[in-house]
C-alpha cells in the first residue's frame, strides 16, 4: 500500500469520526443545545479541512470551489471561542454581534475576488503555481496566524476570568471540569501550532515535511476530538453556572475607588462579618453541595455586590474557599468523634457538602497539610 493510499484511508477515518461525532451533538437530546451545535459546527469545518486529499482527487486542478474549502479555516477558531463562552456562561444567546467574528473569513474571500474567483482556470494555475510571490496569499497567511495568535489569548483570558467568577460565586465542584477544558484548550492551540508550522513548510522547498506533519495531524486529531467528548459526557454542567453579567471583584472595588465611595465603614463591615458567620455556623449553608452567593445573600439579607466584596475583599478569601473551610471544619469534627470511626471518609465528604473525592482531598490538605485518610490514622494513633 503506497503512501498516497495511506493518506486517503487515514483521511476518510478522520472525517468519519468528525461527522458521526457531529451527527451525535446535533440529534442527542441536551438543554444545551447551542453549545452542542456550535461544537457540531466546528468539527464539520475540521473535517472540511482534513479533505483536501480527497478533495483533490475529485477536483482537477485549482478551483473557486477548493479555495472556499481552505478559507473555511477562517472559521474554525472563532466557532470554536464561541462554544467556550456558551460552555462558561448560563446565560449565554447568539445574537446578530456575533456575526463579527465571520469579518476575516469574508475579507479573505474578497482579497481573492480580483486575481483568483473571478479570472479563468489558466490564471488559476498561474496563481498557484506563483504563490510565494502572491501578495494576496502572504496576507492571508499572516492574517490567519494573528486570529490563531488573537483568538486563542482571548480564550485563555476568558477561561482564566471565568474561573475567578467561579470561585467568587460560587462553591460546588465543576472546577475539575475547568482543568479539563483548559487542557483541551491547551492541546488545540499545539495542534493548530503545528498546523501552522505545516502551512509554512507546505510553501518552502521542504514540501515533503509539510505532507508528514499533515499526515500525523490527521491521526492524532479524532483521537483529541473523542477524548474532549468523552469529558463532556461524563461532565455535561462544565461551568454552566456562571452569570455573564457578574462582575469580578477587583472590577467592583476599582469602580467604587472611582466614585471615591469607600466599600463599607469599619462598623457596618464588622456587623456584616457576624452576621455572616453567625449564619454560617447556625443554618450550616455550606452543606449544600451547590450554594452560590446568591443564595447567603438572600437568606442573611446583604446584597451580594457587598457580601462579595466581603467575602473575596475584605476577607481575602474566594467564596470557593471561605464554603470549603466551614465543610473541612465540619469534617475535621466528624474524623474526630470517636463515635464515628465507622463512617468512611466518602460519606464524611458527601455529609459536608462535597460531591467529588478529588476536591475534597484537594481542599482538606490546603486546610490542614494533610490528607483525610492520615488525618484520621494520626488521631487514632495519639489516643492511644
Amino acid at each position: 500500500m503506497d503512501k498516497i493510499n495511506v493518506l486517503l484511508i487515514v483521511t476518510l477515518i478522520s472525517i468519519f469520526i468528525s461527522l458521526i461525532l457531529a451527527f451525535f451533538l446535533l440529534t442527542v437530546k441536551t438543554k444545551y443545545k447551542t453549545s452542542n451545535i456550535l461544537f457540531a459546527v466546528f468539527l464539520i469545518l475540521a473535517a472540511v479541512d482534513l479533505s483536501e486529499p480527497l478533495f483533490n482527487l475529485v477536483v482537477d486542478g485549482p478551483s473557486n470551489l477548493g479555495m472556499l474549502r481552505t478559507t473555511l479555516a477562517f472559521l474554525q477558531i472563532p466557532v470554536f471561542y464561541l462554544y467556550v463562552v456558551s460552555v462558561c456562561y448560563s446565560d449565554f444567546k447568539l445574537k446578530p454581534k456575533y456575526f463579527f467574528h465571520l469579518l476575516p473569513f469574508l475579507i479573505v474571500n474578497i482579497v481573492l475576488l480580483p486575481r483568483f474567483y473571478t479570472v479563468d482556470l489558466s490564471s488559476k494555475i498561474n496563481f498557484i503555481i506563483n504563490r510565494q510571490h502572491m501578495i494576496e496569499l502572504q496576507f492571508i497567511h499572516i492574517l490567519f496566524h494573528i486570529q490563531f495568535v488573537v483568538y486563542f489569548i482571548a480564550v485563555f483570558i476568558l477561561l482564566r476570568k471565568t474561573k475567578k467568577l467561579y470561585l467568587e460565586n460560587n462553591a460546588g465542584t465543576h472546577l475539575n471540569s475547568y482543568n479539563w477544558l483548559f487542557q483541551f484548550t491547551v492541546v488545540l492551540t499545539v495542534l493548530y501550532s503545528i498546523a501552522l508550522l505545516k502551512n509554512i513548510f507546505k510553501f518552502s522547498d521542504y514540501p515533503y515535511i509539510s505532507e508528514w506533519i499533515k499526515f500525523g495531524i490527521l491521526v492524532i486529531q479524532p483521537f483529541i476530538f473523542c477524548w474532549y467528548l468523552f469529558k463532556a459526557l461524563n461532565n455535561p454542567e462544565l461551568f454552566r453556572n456562571v452569570d455573564s453579567k457578574l462582575q469580578l471583584v477587583a472590577e467592583i472595588i476599582l469602580e467604587e475607588k472611582n466614585k471615591e465611595q469607600s466599600v463599607a465603614n469599619e462598623d457596618n463591615y464588622n456587623e456584616e462579618l457576624l452576621k455572616l458567620r453567625s449564619y454560617m455556623i447556625e443554618k450550616k449553608p455550606f452543606l449544600n453541595p451547590s450554594v452560590t452567593i446568591q443564595d447567603i445573600s438572600e437568606n442573611i439579607q446583604i446584597p451580594t455586590r457587598e457580601l462579595s466584596v466581603l467575602i473575596n475583599h475584605q476577607l481575602g478569601q474566594h467564596f470557593y474557599d471561605f464554603v470549603n473551610t466551614y465543610r473541612i471544619e465540619s469534617a475535621m469534627e466528624i474524623l474526630k468523634d470517636t463515635t464515628k470511626s465507622k463512617v468512611t471518609i466518602l460519606e464524611i465528604l458527601y455529609e459536608v457538602g462535597f460531591n467529588s473525592k478529588s476536591s475534597f482531598n484537594t481542599a482538606f490538605k490546603k486546610h490542614t497539610g494533610n490528607t483525610p485518610t492520615y488525618y484520621r490514622n494520626n488521631l487514632q494513633i495519639s489516643s492511644l
